[in-house]
């Protein structure tokens, strides 16, 4: 990191924060916060694994909130929680096998498909006449699925978990708003974890860094989750389809 230490930490502190805050709302900091690091010249695993530290960090923060304000339904979060767990644990040893071109590939065909089911979508318009909040056994299999797919996901490359998770319990589990987020940040909360421990037993975490982010990133999710709680039908979709824009984009750039 050489002279320009103090500017690094300037940078990477800023983008954290503001990835903290998207975070908290609709999923997708990794997608400011991860170029963040690497514009600041750290190596891809050490960026991928200080991210996780910031993130794990800053997720803690609006799952607490989430919890306090009832959003989280046990019933649910713990089989997603050993669902998400199995699922990164998976993603993270397929990672060693699959090219991260045929990845990106995939994801600018998928990409379009989400951003038009988004736009089209009422589901997060704090719309709750086609929710349920009714949890029996088909709705938390459906959970433990969604869980394990996208710890698959996450645990492969990460960035945008948040935002597919929150697309999943809206559209194909017809949660509502609250409990769809709460769930997302438990699965998230999890998926981070599970990816820290290991980046922390193969010393990839630069720590300094990573505490001094991660504080930036906590602030971020404190402002966004009560930004959510106070208006969440309202800001949700528009912060969602950013997200996805700048995911298309970004993945775009790195195959051309």
């Amino acid at each position: 990191m050489g002279e320009n230490v103090v500017l690094v930490y300037l940078v990477v502190c800023f983008f954290v924060f503001l990835a903290g805050f998207v975070d908290s709302i609709a999923g997708g900091g990794g997608l400011i916060s991860l170029p963040a690091y690497m514009i600041a010249g750290l190596p891809v695993h050490t960026a991928i694994a200080t991210n996780k530290m910031s993130s794990f960090m800053g997720t803690s923060v609006s799952s607490f909130y989430y919890m306090k304000k009832g959003f989280m339904k046990w019933r649910i979060c713990i089989p997603a929680v050993f669902g998400a767990i199995a699922g990164s644990w998976m993603g993270s040893h397929l990672a060693l096998l699959i090219s991260e071109s045929i990845l990106k590939i995939a994801m600018l065909i998928v990409l379009p498909i989400i951003l038009f089911y988004v736009l089209r979508s009422n589901a997060l318009k704090g719309n709750e006449e086609n929710t349920t909040d009714v949890i029996d056994g088909m709705l938390i299999f459906k959970c433990v699925i969604i869980a394990v797919v996208i710890g698959v996901y996450d645990g492969i490359y990460g960035p945008g978990t948040g935002t597919f998770l929150m697309l999943l319990f809206t559209g194909f589990c017809h949660m509502t708003l609250n409990d769809a987020a709460g769930t997302t940040k438990a699965i998230n909360l999890t998926t981070n974890i599970t990816a820290l421990v290991v980046f922390l037993i193969n010393g990839k975490v630069l720590l300094p860094l990573g505490i001094a982010a991660g504080v930036c990133n906590m602030a971020g999710n404190y402002l966004g989750s009560h930004s959510f709680a106070s208006n969440g039908h309202k800001i949700v979709k528009p912060v969602m389809i950013v997200v996805i824009v700048i995911f298309f984009v970004k993945v775009l750039t790195e195959l051309i």
